[in-house]
């Protein structure tokens, strides 16, 4: 009996272990590439690792290219993006949960309505809408592109949260003497930080990696945002993989250190939301 639930165990770790392998090998070939000189690329063939390192590709990206500035302005984008998303959707989410009034179910429906067409078609009436607010090739129109796109989402993402927490405690510090809104800032907001943590993931993920806005409203170097900059080691004629790969572990560092930051919370937010009561 004993060997009869060691095989079904061992065959779930063994899955668990491929599925990691899989979805890590990309990674572990962008920093293998990123590393191998320019020479060995093509002459070593299919490698596990390179026979000789270099770190002359990360050299070229952070003095010679214009990379510090697309990751500065990916940084002030997402960041911004994810702190205005997630404060407008803990305010808009707390109204949806906790509130009923005329045209909330036609309200809801309008926001999911957003959700439904694809972005591409979108564009043309967004950057005719933006262009005479001169608010195109800028970071301040690309940021409100973003935040336009992401609200919805993050509204339905923390309304569960809100879901989740008994109305009786806030009735009990209303009861108390504390204003809604006290209540809400002292008592809701803090047991929803495993929510606002998830929200601030995941647009701060989907604002960094975002490319069909960004290269359609930004035009040259000066505004451009690392998506976009990825392109610039793709010339007519030929692409440089080393230094695109160098370019692309560089930009893989705040993703971590952000996610390294929250993870307690994120953890805790991807599994509590989706419980109510």
């Amino acid at each position: 009996m004993r060997r009869k639930r060691l095989l079904p165990t061992a065959l779930h770790r063994l899955a668990i272990l491929a599925y990691i392998a899989f979805a890590l090998f990309p990674l572990y070939w962008l920093l293998k590439v990123s590393v191998t000189p320019n020479d060995l690329l093509y002459s070593e063939g299919v490698r596990l690792w390179p026979s000789h390192m270099t770190l002359d590709h990360f050299a070229f990206v952070l003095k010679h290219s214009d990379f510090p500035r697309f990751f500065q302005n990916s940084l002030i984008v997402s960041g911004s993006t994810a702190a205005i998303v997630t404060a407008l959707a803990s305010t808009s989410g707390y109204a949806l949960s906790r509130f009923e009034f005329r045209a909330k179910y036609l309200i809801v429906a309008l926001m999911l309505l957003t959700q439904m067409f694809p972005l591409v078609m979108l564009v043309a009436p967004i950057f005719k809408m933006l262009t005479p607010l001169k608010l195109t090739n800028s970071l301040a129109g690309l940021t409100l592109v973003y935040v336009a796109f992401n609200v919805p989402f993050a509204t339905f993402l923390m309304q569960s949260f809100f879901d989740g927490i008994p109305k009786d405690l806030e009735e009990a510090a209303m009861i108390d003497g504390a204003t809604r809104f006290k209540a809400f800032r002292q008592i809701i907001l803090p047991l929803t930080l495993p929510g606002i943590a998830a929200t601030l993931g995941f647009v701060f993920t989907a604002a960094w990696s975002e490319l069909l806005f960004s290269l359609m409203l930004i035009s040259g170097n000066q505004s451009a945002t690392f998506p976009v900059g990825l392109l610039s080691f793709v010339s007519k004629f030929s692409v440089d993989f080393g230094q695109m790969m160098a370019a692309g572990v560089l930009a893989l560092i705040p993703a971590c250190l952000f996610f390294l930051l929250i993870q307690r919370y994120l953890v805790q937010g991807l599994t509590a939301g989706a419980v109510k009561g």
